[in-house]
């Protein structure tokens, strides 16, 4: 089992960056592949990003292709995401999840979540 933190979140203006970060506990960070999703108000839950275990494949929601990286650093337990060019769509709270079976080529069901950080982005 692992359980996630999430922290970056925050008050930014359209076209402003943003750092997201998940840091897990436990000792096979390294054996799960990682991701975000999203959920914005009275919307569903949404996938965002994920990297797999050895952070060499990722996938991107097609709405935030070329605008976010997700990367991971398995000394530090940590997965990045990295926002740039923020727009007020990408308002949402933002939830680490982790998938603990790994599948080839990456497709991301969490099974682990984190308690979500908000991103609130202004016109």
């Amino acid at each position: 089992q692992v359980q996630l933190g999430e922290s970056g979140g925050g008050l930014v203006q359209t076209g402003g960056s943003l750092r997201l970060s998940c840091t897990a506990s436990g000792r096979t960070f390294s054996n799960y592949d990682m991701g975000w999703f999203r959920q914005a108000p009275g919307k569903e839950r949404e996938f965002v990003a994920a990297i797999n275990w050895d952070g060499i494949s990722t996938n991107y929601a097609d709405s935030v292709k070329g605008r976010f990286t997700i990367s991971r650093d398995d000394a530090k337990k940590t997965v990045y995401l990295q926002m740039n060019n923020l727009k007020p769509e990408d308002t949402a709270v933002y939830y680490c999840g982790a998938d603990p079976i790994i599948r080839a080529p990456l497709r991301f069901y969490p099974r682990y979540w984190g308690q979500g950080t908000q991103v609130t982005v202004s016109s």
